[in-house]
């Protein structure tokens, strides 16, 4: 069985405010409801370990998210995520990073997920992210001593998107600005919109309507490897 490492933010806010964030539901739920489909297993990990916030788990209208959230297993797991220091990287076949804009203050700058990264995709391994997800890119180095993002094509959440969502004032960083600095080359479709980029074994989706076409694209690779 294929098995995903899920990267979660332990940062609960956004940014240095005290609105509640973390990671944003859907964008989890969503690749979940695709990899549970396809018979993909995976993990929740995180810096510190321990319960992972989440927001976004209210909204109406979303039965995938609905589900998922009212499953018992998926609890246990974003309520017990597995500290980085406890994970063997060579026990998955894809890194899956979701988004919320709370990884925009840890994972976006973390060492120990990075290296892990850097080596799952030197071995072969798949890179994934959705929104501010593509933030946990930022800080990988392969082993040459070049960023991961410095040849690779990519998409992540735009300026237009923060200042529709009214984040563009609290937000740590602007993401679309650090990928357009550090990425070979930054797209953008229209706002909202779902959008993908895969640069072969890096896949990147712009927003949350993205999220369940980057778990099927993560699942398409997986099932040719």
């Amino acid at each position: 069985m294929k098995k995903v490492l899920i990267p979660v933010t332990n940062h609960a806010t956004l940014g240095e405010t005290d609105q509640a964030n973390g990671t944003y539901s859907p964008e989890l739920t969503h690749a979940l409801h695709v990899f549970k489909e396809q018979g993909i297993d995976y993990d929740i990990a995180s810096i510190k370990g321990g319960k992972a916030p989440l927001y976004g788990t209210d909204i109406e209208d979303d039965a995938v998210n609905s589900s998922i959230l009212a499953d018992e297993d998926f609890q246990n797991r974003i309520n017990n995520t597995i500290p980085v220091s406890q994970l063997n990287i060579a026990d998955y076949d894809a890194v899956f990073y979701p988004g919320g804009f709370g990884l925009l203050s840890d994972l976006a700058t973390n060492e120990d997920f990075a290296k892990l990264s850097a080596e799952h995709y030197e071995n072969g391994g798949i890179l994934a992210a959705v929104c501010h997800g593509p933030a946990g890119l930022l800080p990988i180095t392969l082993s040459t001593g070049e960023a991961l993002l410095a040849t690779k094509s990519v998409t992540g959440f735009t300026r237009e998107e923060e200042i529709d969502f009214g984040t563009i004032d609290d937000i740590p960083f602007l993401l679309e600005e650090s990928l357009t600095r550090k990425a070979a080359r930054f797209n953008k479709a229209q706002p909202w919109a779902p959008f993908v980029i895969e640069d072969e074994r890096v896949i990147t989706g712009q927003n949350p309507a993205s999220a369940h076409f980057v778990g099927e694209a993560i699942a398409k690779q997986l099932a040719a490897q």
